[in-house]
């Protein structure tokens, strides 16, 4: 069976060129074997609206010898001209021998530069499912190469006729995997995980991750002022494997505990991962200043300890990357900063959009500021509600883009007597079996408490009717893990749940009387979390601002 990359593209739906395209992902997994490598772009468009990534060409196939194939689809009614082979697109005709042309041209020009001219081969093949070609000498490519619908159960074999697995293994073959992975820009994505290890996602050639390290500056001090759904915790991830492969030290540092522990996974192994009070506890302990957890007042006394604790070179790094920086405290910068070696570079990555907690952002004087309010992650019509909604009070949202492929996800909002105390119980129950019955699996699915852990009714629940629940119960293992309920579905607060996200996000407990700015943000926390579908589960007087179609 054939590596496929990215791996996750049969989790999301497609509709329209997309769904022709998977069914070619499906036969290429299937019909070639071990060794051989897909690339694809399939569920992820670029600006001008097609699926492909790398120019015209829908997979590149790359052989166990090395040797590529850029293999370009065309689905549907082509027509034979005098010009050539043509692909009617509405009101346009591409001519389909110039489009290959152009892309085996292309890829030749930047595979020349990466490896040098004579090191590598780029095969290309024509595939034409729905149509018969007649006169294969105008349509850009040698007939051998040419798959159409009279031979499209043979299109595996045509490849590795082509590219035959038992060759010698080019030179630089498994270069020649790194560029097109970093064409692809294949980075760990963090919120992509509910409670699992770990997943990879496609974030497009020019996402965050990628441009943001391409930056250059002394001292390197980098304040990315991101949306949610940006690629901020991608971002960080990527940062800390790159100072892995140059063998630097690097620690990450967030605010919440949850991010902290999902963080830790997906992580380079030896970088350091802690939220703040994590990691003040651990230098206040290597001074001998073990804290009191049970006294008043024990996160500012552990906040002071850290900041006249001192530094010993084992906790100094030359990468450091803080995460939800809008929820960092104004003495937490100058407390960091020794954390931080000569010339060592710096990263403050936030959201003030996720400030909950209504704090003033810290000041970063002379620091290189970036700003990102592209969202990749929600669906368009998820982030058009929380333009519309959070844009008046907080009117930095409503300047807000979409950068997903996906629209159309029919945000549902359910209503709940606040007046009764089972009522949004109740509510919730019926929201878990609406998004089973959208065909969402219980894994797929996040119950959100608006109110937060310690205010919900539902924290300490263990059943929401059939649907066991998988919540945290406030303790951590022997070895500092969170301890969780034995359960089908996730419930989480808001507020625990920032950096991470789920296909279904059933965003229950919303309740407000005014729709001030705190309201607002943590609508947008909430209903941002939501990758595919947004259930919303509100109060009477709180559904008055917040139908979708208002």
């Amino acid at each position: 069976m054939a590596r496929l990359i990215p791996d996750d593209w049969k989790n999301l739906a497609a509709t329209g060129a997309a769904v022709r395209e998977r069914e070619t992902l499906a036969l290429l997994e299937t019909a070639l074997p071990d060794g051989y490598t897909v690339y694809h772009g399939v569920h992820w468009t670029r600006l001008n609206g097609s699926f492909s990534v790398f120019g015209e060409a829908d997979f590149v196939v790359v052989s166990p010898a090395g040797r590529v194939m850029l293999l370009e689809q065309k689905a549907g009614f082509l027509r034979e001209t005098p010009k050539g082979l043509v692909k009617v697109y509405l009101q346009t005709e591409r001519n389909v021998a110039i489009q290959l042309a152009r892309t085996v041209e292309g890829m030749h020009r930047r595979f020349t530069e990466a490896f040098g001219a004579g090191t590598y081969c780029i095969e290309a093949l024509l595939y034409c499912p729905d149509y018969v070609v007649k006169d294969a000498a105008i349509a850009g490519v040698e007939a051998t190469h040419i798959v159409d619908a009279t031979r499209k159960d043979r299109l595996a074999s045509v490849i590795m006729a082509a590219l035959p697995a038992d060759e010698p293994r080019l030179p630089c073959a498994p270069k020649i995997h790194h560029f097109l992975a970093d064409e692809l820009a294949l980075t760990p994505d963090a919120s992509a995980l509910v409670g699992q290890a770990g997943t990879l996602v496609t974030r497009l050639s020019g996402g965050l991750a990628t441009w943001a390290r391409r930056l250059s500056f002394e001292p390197f001090r980098l304040r990315v002022i991101g949306t949610a759904g940006s690629g901020k915790t991608q971002l960080a991830v990527q940062a800390m494997k790159d100072a892995a492969a140059s063998g630097k030290r690097a620690l990450y540092v967030c605010f919440n505990r949850p991010l902290a522990d999902h963080i830790a996974r997906v992580a380079p192994a030896g970088a350091k991962v802690a939220n703040y009070h994590q990691l003040c506890d651990w230098i206040v302990r290597d001074v001998g200043r073990a804290p009191d957890f049970g006294a008043p007042e024990v996160f500012s006394r552990l906040e002071a300890a850290f900041a006249e604790a001192p530094i010993d070179e084992r906790w100094t790094f030359d990468v450091l990357i803080v995460d939800e920086g809008q929820d960092f405290q104004e003495p937490w910068v100058e407390a960091l900063a020794r954390l931080v070696r000569p010339g060592g570079a710096w990263w403050w990555l936030e959201d003030p959009l996720q400030n909950l907690y209504m704090r003033e952002p810290v000041t970063l004087p002379g620091w290189t500021v970036l700003t990102e309010t592209t969202n990749y992650r929600s669906p368009r019509d998820i982030l058009d509600f929380v333009r519309t909604k959070v844009g008046a009070p907080v009117p930095h949202a409503s300047r807000l883009t979409s950068g997903s492929p996906f629209d159309g996800s029919d945000i549902v909002l359910n209503q709940y007597d606040e007046t009764s105390v089972d009522g949004v119980v109740e509510a919730t129950k019926r929201a878990i079996t609406q998004a089973l019955s959208f065909g969402f699996r219980k894994q797929d699915i996040a119950v959100l408490s608006y109110r937060g852990r310690e205010g919900s009714v539902l924290t300490p629940l263990d059943h929401l009717g059939p649907h066991r629940l998988r919540n945290f119960t406030g303790k951590y293992d022997l070895f500092g893990s969170p301890e969780y309920r034995e359960g089908d579905v996730l419930l989480e607060s808001i507020y625990r749940f920032k950096g991470q996200s789920a296909p279904c996000a059933i965003l229950t407990e919303v309740d407000f009387e005014t729709f001030d700015e705190r309201a607002a943000r943590k609508l947008f926390v909430g209903a941002t979390r939501a990758t595919m579908k947004l259930i919303v589960v509100a109060s009477r007087r709180a559904s008055r601002h917040l139908h979708p179609d208002d």
